[in-house]
């Protein structure tokens, strides 16, 4: 190619890429006036705020106690270890999980 024919191609790409943008735009433009005739287009709205006093739950003359900072957290029942140790095994304690399968057990690491 000739530095004419150079030239002149890329003028044709740059005013082709140019026409597919501006067309696109107006096709854009058009759909959302299409919309907003209709009354179609709805935008996404934030949450209302919370109320500032906490609800009461039902049967409770009070809120919510207040939170204590450094307290420990009750749990009911008591949690307890997937696999006992020796001794509750012993005396009858069921690990909660049950064993690992053999072809997940490695080989024992020698020094």
């Amino acid at each position: 190619m000739t530095p004419d024919t150079k030239r002149n191609a890329g003028r044709a790409d740059y005013l082709l890429s140019a026409l597919l943008i501006a067309g696109g735009l107006a096709l854009t433009g058009v759909s959302l006036m299409q919309l907003s005739e209709r009354g179609e287009i709805h935008f996404a709205q934030a949450t209302e705020p919370t109320e500032t006093q906490p609800s009461v739950p039902a049967g409770k003359s009070d809120g919510p106690a207040e939170p204590k900072p450094g307290g420990t957290r009750p749990t009911t029942p008591a949690p307890e270890p997937a696999r006992p140790d020796a001794d509750a095994q012993k005396a009858g304690a069921k690990p909660a999980l049950p064993p690992a399968p053999a072809e997940k057990m490695g080989e024992p690491i020698r020094k």
